[in-house]
């Protein structure tokens, strides 16, 4: 029993590395996405020539500053799908963590009764804890679902961000923005709590 719990204890510690990995991934494509839109809003005035003033009489700046931005532009735009795939990496790696979860306790050869799932050995958790709090995380954090949908939500926005290069629009960016940001409305006191339960012999 002792050896099924310290199992969970692993499955749960790539839980909390793979939400952490996830807000990184968060705050990098937001910025990711600033960088574009800056250069997004900035195409209209770099290719109206009444811009370069005195630097009219340089022959093609126009167009150089233009491939320039472009340039700068794909190589973002190229970072955000970088960042996307391993946003979808996450989301295989928390779905196999609950599949695996769910066969510790129901793929053995000795099926366990729920007196030896609520067995607790000193501060160690049960394996209803475990349970519990594996399915509970998978719900709220990045569930099999929802967090695909997120992700898919994201991939949208970063397609939507290329087709705004031949119009650029600033009330476009800004809602595209703000569904980039917008995230799970995830309770971190209860993930916190279902985290002091699994690792309580480390707090001790």
């Amino acid at each position: 029993m002792e050896g099924i719990v310290k199992k969970y204890q692993q499955k749960f510690r790539k839980v909390r590395d793979e939400a952490k990995r996830w807000d990184e991934l968060q705050s990098r494509l937001v910025a990711q996405f600033r960088n574009a839109s800056s250069i997004i809003e900035r195409l209209p005035a770099i290719q109206n020539s009444k811009n370069y003033c005195t630097l009219k009489c340089i022959d093609g700046i126009g167009d150089a500053v233009l491939r320039k931005q472009m340039e700068s532009l794909e190589t973002i735009l190229l970072s955000l799908k970088k960042t996307l795939k391993e946003f979808h990496d996450i989301v295989l790696s928390l779905e196999k963590i609950v599949r695996d979860g769910r066969q510790l306790v129901n793929g053995g050869s000795v099926k366990l009764n729920m007196k030896q799932l609520q067995q607790r050995i000193g501060v160690k958790p049960s394996l209803v804890d475990c349970l519990d709090g594996l399915s509970l995380l998978h719900e709220m954090h990045q569930s099999e679902h929802f967090a695909f949908l997120v992700y898919l939500l994201k991939s949208s926005v970063v397609s939507a961000l290329s087709t705004l290069t031949l119009k650029p629009s600033a009330s476009d960016l800004g809602a595209l923005h703000q569904l980039l940001v917008d995230q799970p409305n995830i309770p971190k006191e209860e993930v916190q709590f279902i985290f002091d339960i699994v690792f309580a012999e480390e707090i001790c």
